[in-house]
């Protein structure tokens, strides 16, 4: 009889041992199934309050929403793109972002070394066959915003800072300046290149300077430099337009509106077609304003009526239709 009973408890346990190692197994196979993105972030990296930040919440949505595991890299943890992206391809990432055209270099570099891993280059066009490009038409969401400083300026002076003198910053500028001069032909377009995307005081300084000479609004392009100005525009009690996510809150009573560079929303389409369909677009992914790639933030701080907002978007619609050039 002891013998039956002692059977049956090693049946038993034997079997919760089987259940619990079951149970083990699916959630490991989960986890080894998900999806896993490795990103190495632009040379301010996180907290620059614009580029770095926005492609971040991409990745937290696609993780909340799409199931994605997901790693990153500063230039402040490996000191190269090179070795930063390197770390991510031998971590076992199905995907490894890199972001900026400043990394491309690196990025090519390591994605020759890997030729089956799988690549996402931001803000610059690759060739290589593993690497997926996604660019954005900032000269586009750039005319729109020079739309609103030429409508919102009382001195017919605007400013535009970039943060380097660069192919893609001078999408930003040139599409501004059409835009200004499109309402406004007689305005001036003051235009300085900081040569830093990271500080906060020369953005600052060189606000400051512009102002000093009549304008009263600018335009930064050059992330946490361009903040610098934003705040020293409401210092001055003028007006500024922020640049890549809505820039409003850092300085609530200067910043018109911004020029919103979807990022997220690229990463994360680009992830759910991954997740969904198992592979990336080929080639280059081009975002506008006809795609949501670009646009504009809310508008703030000055008064705004209906014949100014219609303006908008009749400009918006001449853009998308080809009417008018940006570049």
């Amino acid at each position: 009889m002891k013998q039956q009973k002692h059977i049956c408890l090693i049946i038993v346990l034997i079997s919760l041992f089987s259940i619990v190692a079951g149970c083990s197994t699916q959630e490991a196979t989960k986890k080894k199934d998900r999806i896993k993105v490795g990103i190495m972030l632009s040379d301010v990296g996180l907290g620059d309050q614009s580029f770095s930040d926005s492609a971040f919440r991409g990745l937290m949505k696609a993780r909340d929403e799409l199931g994605i595991i997901f790693d990153y890299r500063e230039l402040s943890d490996t000191k190269t793109y090179e070795q930063g992206l390197k770390e991510l391809a031998e971590e076992g990432n199905d995907i490894v972002i890199g972001l900026g055209f400043m990394v491309q270099e690196d990025l090519e570099k390591v994605a020759r070394q890997y030729p089956k891993q799988r690549f996402i280059l931001i803000d610059s066009v690759s060739k290589l066959k593993n690497v997926t490009s996604i660019t954005f038409k900032e000269d586009e969401g750039s005319f729109l915003t020079g739309v609103v400083a030429a409508l919102t300026t009382k001195t017919n002076r605007v400013g535009f800072i970039g943060g380097d003198d660069v192919p893609l910053i001078r999408k930003f500028e040139a599409g501004f300046e059409k835009g200004v001069h499109a309402i406004k032909p007689s305005a001036s377009v003051n235009v300085v290149y900081a040569g830093d995307f990271g500080n906060e005081k020369l953005g600052a300084t060189i606000a400051k300077e512009m102002f000093q000479k009549g304008c009263d609004i600018v335009y930064a392009a050059a992330g946490l430099t361009g903040v610098g100005a934003l705040r020293e525009a409401e210092a001055h009690g003028v007006y500024a337009i922020g640049v890549d996510s809505d820039q409003y809150f850092y300085a609530e009573k200067a910043v018109v509106t911004s020029m919103v560079k979807n990022v997220d929303v690229a990463l994360f389409t680009v992830l759910k077609q991954y997740v969904t369909k198992g592979d990336l677009p080929s080639g280059t992914v081009q975002l506008g304003l006809a795609e949501n790639g670009v646009g504009l933030a809310q508008i703030r701080a000055v008064p705004w009526d209906e014949h100014k907002q219609q303006l908008i978007e009749q400009w918006k619609q001449k853009i998308i239709n080809g009417e008018v050039t940006t570049k």
